[in-house]
């Protein structure tokens, strides 16, 4: 069979991460010992049942079956508006200010697409999630990531960033609460970034893929539009993949400055493909779910958190209690990087965890667990750690 050389931009793109996690517990030969995966992302809780319900009796509708408008329905897009304004006090224009797509990956890859030209720069952070680096290759342009430290609680100080990398930049993108670090955003944080796209006059983008999920049961995670001026420079991306438990069903949106999000509407209708209408009239039934059941679906990550947190001082384990989303960012033992400990994590006790190198250079030294798995096989896993005595 023929083969052919992919292209410049596919060959430069890294790996990506989670594909290359599957391939390793994929080789495990687990006869002996289980697998336990820590690395993964996607909620393990079914979607709540009135969700379940409006998607069936919306699959019936004629309507739903022809292609849905690139726009999203204006019942939905006006669902989005009011649940903005009831959560964040946000008011937003549903024609101009509402964006809808499959899922964030798609508005996280498109908006650098939409907006940064060649040779331009996309700032972020370091720790990040992967795709930041690979949306700013596939835009042509160039990335730097502020240098997260323990010591700042993982923010960025953007006075770190050189001059010349200020002076390309094109696109400030910043994920809070933050994965894969686990910090929570202050209002400081987010006045200093928009005081930062100000003065550069670049268009800011925020990923609040844990919008539910803070560190501490009922947290409400702040919005970057809830600040002054927030939706004058900045966009906002949300997924209804962690606030609602539906990963699978892929819809996301996102909301602010007009301008920005005609940007990407009109890239949207050129690369992308759109929801179906079925699963908008379910996103809307999910959107407009009391808080309190919103605030009910994370609690199962607020128990877990505890019981592993009071795990890891039992193990001398060091580790920071404040930490949103629903992960774990912990620090390797002396004498590991995060991929050292990672590899033997998987080979002497059939453990997959996430890497911190994975992320960035900044998170050599740590790795991430992941909460969506239960209870008890998060205690397996981490009585298979304690027995390698690596903490004492």
């Amino acid at each position: 069979m023929a083969e052919f050389a992919a292209s410049e931009l596919v060959g430069a793109l890294e790996e990506n991460l989670f594909s290359l996690l599957e391939k390793q517990a994929a080789e495990l030969d687990d006869a002996q010992l289980p697998l336990i995966d820590l690395s993964s992302g996607s909620p393990r809780q079914p979607t709540p049942p009135d969700v379940i319900a409006a998607l069936q009796a919306a699959a019936a509708r004629p309507e739903n079956h022809e292609y849905p408008s690139f726009w999203g329905k204006p019942t939905l897009r006006q669902t989005i508006a009011d649940f903005y304004q009831r959560h964040y006090g946000v008011t937003l224009d549903p024609d101009t200010e509402i964006a809808l797509f499959q899922g964030a990956h798609i508005g996280v890859s498109g908006f650098p697409r939409a907006l940064l030209n060649p040779g331009q720069v996309l700032i972020s952070t370091d720790p990040c999630y992967p795709l930041y680096r690979s949306a700013a290759r596939q835009a042509g342009a160039d990335f730097y990531g502020i240098p997260l430290e323990a010591r700042n609680a993982f923010l960025p100080d953007f006075r770190q960033v050189p001059d010349e990398i200020a002076a390309r930049a094109g696109l400030l993108l910043l994920n809070y609460p933050h994965n894969p670090t686990g910090a929570l955003a202050t209002p400081s944080l987010f006045a200093d970034a928009l005081a930062f796209a100000r003065q550069h006059h670049i268009p800011l983008i925020h990923d609040f893929a844990y919008a539910t999920l803070g560190s501490e049961s009922g947290e409400q995670p702040l919005s970057l539009l809830a600040l002054p001026d927030g939706k004058e420079w900045a966009v906002e991306i949300y997924t209804l993949s962690k606030s609602a438990i539906m990963a699978g069903w892929r819809v996301g949106f996102a909301v602010g400055n007009a301008s920005v999000i005609a940007a990407f509407k009109k890239l949207h209708t050129h690369s992308y493909s759109t929801v179906s209408g079925a699963i908008q009239d379910a996103a809307i039934t999910a959107l407009s779910l009391p808080a309190e059941q919103l605030t009910q679906l994370a609690e199962p990550y607020h128990q877990r958190r505890r019981v592993v947190l009071a795990r890891l001082a039992e193990m001398h384990w060091p580790v920071r209690a404040r930490q949103g989303t629903f992960f774990l960012w912990l620090a390797a033992p002396p004498g590991f990087t995060g991929e050292q400990f990672a590899a033997l994590l998987l080979a002497k006790c059939h453990l997959l965890v996430a890497p911190g190198h994975a992320f960035g250079a900044a998170g050599r030294d740590y790795i991430r667990i992941s909460l969506t798995a239960g209870t008890t096989s998060l205690l397996e896993a981490l009585d298979r750690i304690d027995a390698l005595q690596l903490f004492r």
